[in-house]
């Protein structure tokens, strides 16, 4: 084949593909940014923008001593071993330079950041870093960065770019074939194109679950697919865990509106309401400090939905229940709003959620009952503050939610595209999400671990395939 158009081809331009564009453009590489997308930056649009690193600038500057060790240490605890160490390793050591090329590139950090956040299972140390507008803080940096490499003239930038496959000659990776049927040939390929937490049959064929969505639409998985066609490896299938609750879309779509999330963080809000399944049952310790505990157990119920129960003294005393909404709001989209329910008896509520009252009732009284003679929570929750009891009472409807995706392209510790045999597929590589989640976290939530280690692999293999 001639002589290649360009030193490198990178496959979506969000999270990992702008750094790896730019750290490569910065060393005088020729680079092919696509994206099938209207607009750069992929899942930063929706993420929450966190990451993690240890020993950092900030974190000097605020007084926090922390260290890549133990870093690594919280990483396993959390991830209950499940993680990949040779890329935890290199994601913990990439890390903190990370941060800081973030900080001297202009990124505002939120006034509190570092600190410990307890959406999901916790740090020891405060590590976890974001900005004020989420992941559009991570975004403007990086546009910024793109802006300037693309106007220097060693980035092509391509949107509303669709790509059908890998070209391949000799068992190698030779460039792509895009949507429109035209081939472009690059001297290394670099496949950072997100998750699939936007397509359905894969998300079924892989997580073996029902998909109910948070995630960028854009998220479904081509890089995964067209990686697959080509003999890669997937690793982390059967890793899924869902993010814990949120209210269904009201257009139908089967997706769930991210910006009214119930506020379901015991460490946050202490919980007066219960939580049944469709039976009316309970199954889960309300008040549960362990996320990690609650979203494992969330995967054992009916269509991993459930309904959260209070009555009017949970309304009064425990606020916000759905994040920035008064006592007034909630009333409002009461039996108005899909996942929003309320009714003057027990019996009335259940009929407007579509749960039974029966069961619901059971589980009450039984709560009720073991409050009132000072018995143990059969649960073993801690804290009862009062009996569910007062009418009108309320339900919010909850599914588990899919942000993010576990499982992804098997990469070796170079972040090389493998075969299930361990076989490198030449010139072609990874980074961020289309590794699946579960190469950095385990079959857990770690704080940073998936926003982090997209930016500094994909910065990372910019660097190094520019050199190559």
């Amino acid at each position: 084949m001639s002589a290649a158009e360009y030193d490198l081809i990178i496959v979506g331009a969000g999270t990992a593909g702008i750094p790896c564009a730019v750290a490569a453009a910065n060393n005088g590489a020729k680079v092919l940014l696509l994206d099938k997308g209207d607009d750069i930056g992929g899942s930063l649009h929706t993420s929450g923008g966190h990451m993690s690193a240890a020993g950092t600038r900030r974190q000097r500057e605020k007084g926090i001593v922390d260290s890549v060790e133990a870093h690594r240490a919280d990483v396993d605890r959390i991830s209950n071993g499940g993680a990949r160490k040779d890329l935890v390793n290199l994601a913990t050591e990439l890390a903190a330079p990370g941060m800081d090329w973030l900080e001297d590139n202009g990124f505002e950090f939120a006034p509190e950041a570092p600190r410990i956040v307890y959406g999901h299972e916790p740090y020891s140390v405060a590590r976890t870093y974001y900005g004020p507008e989420a992941g559009k803080s991570i975004l403007k940096v990086l546009r910024s960065l793109l802006e300037k490499a693309i106007a220097g003239g060693s980035i092509e930038l391509r949107l509303n770019t669709a790509v059908k496959s890998l070209v391949t000659e000799n068992g190698a990776v030779v460039g792509v074939e895009l949507a429109d049927g035209s081939k472009v040939t690059g001297t290394n390929t670099v496949l950072t194109s997100g998750g699939f937490g936007a397509n359905a049959q894969l998300f079924e064929e892989l997580e073996k679950a029902t998909l109910v969505s948070a995630a960028w639409p854009t998220s479904t998985g081509d890089g995964i697919l067209m990686a697959r066609e080509i003999g890669a490896a997937i690793a982390g299938a059967g890793t899924y865990l869902p993010t814990f609750g949120g209210l269904p879309s009201p257009d139908g779509t089967g997706r769930v509106r991210w910006t009214d999330r119930p506020l379901l963080v015991a460490a946050e809000r202490p919980p007066y309401e219960i939580y049944v399944d469709k039976s009316g049952n309970r199954w889960v310790a309300e008040d549960e400090e362990s996320i990690d505990v609650k979203e494992h157990a969330l995967t054992g119920i009916e269509s991993m939905t459930f309904w959260t129960i209070f009555d009017s003294v949970g309304m009064e005393n425990s606020q916000p229940m759905v994040i920035d909404w008064s006592i007034d709001k909630f009333k409002e989209q009461a039996n108005n709003l899909p996942g929003v329910f309320a009714g003057e008896t027990l019996e009335e509520l259940a009929k407007n959620a579509g749960i039974s009252a029966e069961g619901l009732k059971a589980s009450v009284a039984k709560y009720n009952a073991d409050l009132a003679a000072g018995n143990p929570d059969q649960f073993g929750r801690k804290f009862r503050p009062a009996p569910i009891e007062k009418g009108p009472f309320y339900s919010l409807q909850n599914h588990a939610v899919t942000l993010i995706t576990f499982s992804g392209i098997d990469v070796d510790s170079d972040l090389r595209v493998r075969k299930s045999n361990g076989e490198i597929i030449p010139n072609l590589f990874a980074a961020g999400e289309v590794l699946g989640s579960a190469a950095t976290m385990g079959q857990s939530f770690v704080g940073g671990m998936l926003v982090m280690p997209s930016i500094t692999f994909g910065k990372l293999l910019g660097e190094r395939l520019s050199k190559s």
